[in-house]
């Protein structure tokens, strides 16, 4: 190849790069020569502590627990329980007054809502006892 092809192909290839590095510009069209810094993700909750305003909670029911075990809501939020085993169960305030599924089939959806009081309200499933768990409502 001659010296002319090798610089036409230089810069053919410059124009390339150039024409692919500006696919990454802003696009408000003024360059920019830091990129936007991305502010890092915020860190969910622990999941046997999860607060939630008002507006839905979801707790499932899987290998045999609750999952939040230890829910936390504004009073009157709706709380979804969905229950991934193949045995029935419930979700019950041990109170037997507060809130109660009744039963819960393999793979039914269930809505409560919770207490308006504040207050700690431990639950269980009364097809298994020793499924535990406290919704605690601020």
């Amino acid at each position: 190849m001659g010296n002319h092809a090798r610089t036409a192909a230089a810069v053919i290839a410059a124009a390339l790069f150039a024409a692919a590095a500006g696919g990454c510009s802003n696009s408000s069209g003024g360059s920019s020569s830091s990129p936007t810094a991305t502010p890092p993700p915020s860190v969910p909750p622990a999941p046997s502590a999860v607060s939630s305003p008002v507006g839905k909670v979801l707790i499932t029911i899987k290998d045999f627990t609750f999952e939040p075990t230890r829910p936390a809501v504004a009073p009157g939020t709706l709380i979804t329980v969905v229950n991934k085993d193949p045995e029935t169960h419930t979700l019950t305030a041990t109170d037997g007054k507060a809130f109660d599924t009744g039963k819960v089939a393999s793979g039914q959806t269930v809505t409560f809502t919770a207490p308006d009081k504040a207050g700690s309200y431990p639950f269980i499933c009364t097809v298994h006892p020793y499924m535990k768990g406290t919704l605690t409502v601020r």
